[in-house]
């Protein structure tokens, strides 16, 4: 199966500053996301890197890895996408999977899942993961992202509410989790190309403004996500400082 895979990397970030430039036991976060994505994906599969300077996009250079300088000024990166797969030239049908800059530890086997959920739902726009929430405190988190998803894996909302709520939910607090197992949305997406290039052109939607999710916009103007559901939680990303060092101490202790 052939997809590109898009990493969008923007060099300002008010917790972490230069965060795609962040050294990682001797190469770049985004550099090591790269890697790490590499290790898992055919050989045939491309990987690119998005980024907002020319700093990002030489650093990827330097360690043989292809990427794109685009605007400075996107309101968010399916909009870095959108500019970066017209740079790169891709067809409507093409289907590329977005992998955050910032998450050095991600699964390879899981960009691949996404890109394969688009193959197994034709008429889906975009694709991303889930999986099984095991606890009460994620449950309820306003941090931790659910989705629901009718009979053939489609998503049905996403929010940051603990959905599905059972009815007697409140009675004594919530103690324990719904069955079956609510769904932690996981932050990986594909797109077909032709979707991702209208997408910015597309009007706000209200539940996207309320919630702050911006795949909700696509599901308010009619299009389907189809949601692969993964049977383990991804690995952590790096958003401040001290997530950097946890990720530099598993990087320094292992393999990756």
């Amino acid at each position: 199966m052939s997809y590109t895979v898009l990493i969008p990397a923007r060099l300002a970030s008010t917790r972490l500053p230069n965060k795609p430039l962040a050294d990682l036991c001797g190469a770049p976060m985004v550099v090591r996301v790269a890697q790490r994505v590499r290790a898992g994906v055919a050989a045939s599969t491309r990987i690119v890197v998005a980024g907002d300077h020319s700093s990002i996009v030489d650093a990827c250079h330097a360690h043989g890895f292809d990427a794109v300088l685009t605007r400075q000024d996107h309101p968010s990166g399916s909009d870095r996408l959108a500019e970066a797969s017209m740079l790169l030239g891709l067809q409507p049908d093409d289907i590329v999977v977005n992998v955050q800059g910032d998450e050095p530890l991600i699964n390879p086997e899981l960009v691949q899942a996404v890109a394969e959920v688009l193959h197994l739902h034709p008429a889906a726009s975009m694709g991303t993961a889930a999986h099984a929430i095991d606890n009460v405190a994620d449950f309820v988190s306003p941090n931790v992202v659910k989705v629901v998803t009718d009979s053939v894996g489609m998503a049905l909302y996403f929010s940051r509410a603990p959905i599905a709520w059972w009815r007697d939910g409140f009675i004594h607090g919530v103690q324990s989790l719904p069955q079956p197992a609510p769904l932690r949305h996981i932050g990986i997406y594909s797109y077909r190309v032709g979707f991702l290039q209208q997408f910015p052109c597309l009007t706000q939607a209200p539940i996207e403004v309320t919630e702050a999710l911006e795949q909700l916009r696509a599901l308010w103007h009619g299009y389907q996500i189809a949601v692969h559901i993964s049977h383990e939680s991804p690995g952590p990303g790096v958003d401040t400082p001290q997530d950097l060092e946890r990720v530099r101490a598993l990087f320094a202790t292992s393999s990756l």
